[in-house]
């Protein structure tokens, strides 16, 4: 049976042309076929609040996965979280090659296209799963409008000169109500994208939770909270504040809230499925995207050459 590829690119980096026409010509030679996902033309309209709508680089409705291999993507992490809207409906395998710059979600780097050729032919990868959010919006008590996450949900104000009022809800209980410029609730892939320049912490991608990241509170208590995996969050626009807000998916789909709208976010039973090359682990992953100084580290003590003392003993005797 003839192995596919499905390739999605950045729609305007002037070098992805010629290195996506590279890669599909180095796997042709290998009996692998690649296509290449067209563009959609952007999305400027209003959005209502009966749909959802991706103003960033869409993805053609006619595009299915199902059948390939695996989802290559050439960019950032954006074009990584749209080569992901293609990717999970299907279950197929999401490999993400940096051309951007920190590209959390790639596995390698514009210069390491040999390496992704070879992995791809001699089929020497491994998949991990990353958990993924579901997202309802409620208006009049009805259901209108259903969407995903990878990263993060997040509930924003419209309007730059007016707070967003919204009541925070866990597990169907009230948690607080905060004048703010939003919250964001994510997942621990999207721990290292808006819910960390939000402040929240970092979680690593074998912790079950689920983030609680307030954005410029005006309160005491707006703390960013680790939840349990099967927590049930729920934020709604306040209807009294007469303020429009808008909830957006992984940046890039988004519904509008009018007052009274309620935005509800659970774990999804459908996860991303990830393209890994080999078992690094996540801390050098973190130190290598943040740039961090590691400068006189020195390691374990077996590793420098040390001998720990014996249990129960210290270097004074007996304890």
């Amino acid at each position: 049976m003839t192995r596919r590829i499905m390739l999605v690119t950045h729609p305007t980096r002037p070098e992805v042309p010629d290195l996506a026409e590279e890669f599909a010509e180095r796997l042709a030679g290998h009996g692998i076929e690649v296509e290449v996902v067209p563009e959609a033309p952007p999305t400027h309209e209003t959005v209502p609040t009966d749909r959802v709508v991706s103003p960033k680089s869409p993805v053609p409705s006619h595009v299915d996965a199902t059948g390939y291999e695996l989802v290559v993507v050439f960019g950032g992490d954006g074009t990584i979280l749209r080569g992901a809207e293609i990717a999970r409906p299907a279950g197929v395998p999401l490999l993400g090659v940096n051309m951007g710059r920190v590209g959390f979600l790639a596995e390698a780097e514009r210069d390491d296209i040999e390496t992704v050729v070879e992995r791809i032919v001699g089929a020497r990868y491994h998949v991990e799963e990353r958990m993924t959010l579901e997202v309802d919006v409620l208006h009049e008590n009805r259901v209108v409008a259903q969407n995903w996450a990878l990263n993060e949900a997040s509930v924003e104000k419209s309007a730059r000169e007016r707070m967003l009022e919204v009541a925070v809800e866990v597990d169907g209980r009230p948690l607080s109500t905060w004048g703010c410029d939003g919250v964001v609730m994510s997942t621990p892939t999207g721990s290292t994208a808006y819910a960390f320049s939000g402040g929240g912490p970092v979680v690593w991608p074998q912790v079950q939770a689920l983030l609680l990241v307030p954005i410029s509170a005006h309160a005491l208590f707006a703390r960013p909270l680790v939840l349990g995996p099967d927590t049930r969050l729920a934020v709604e626009v306040v209807p009294h504040s007469h303020v429009h807000g808008v909830m957006w998916c992984d940046g890039r789909r988004t519904v509008e809230l009018p007052p009274g709208a309620r935005v509800e976010v659970r774990r999804s039973a459908t996860p991303v499925r990830l393209v890994r090359f080999s078992e690094e682990p996540f801390t050098d992953r973190i130190v290598a995207k943040f740039a961090l100084p590691v400068t006189g580290w020195r390691g374990p003590a077996a590793q420098a050459g040390l001998v720990r003392p014996a249990p129960g003993r210290h270097r004074g005797g007996e304890v």
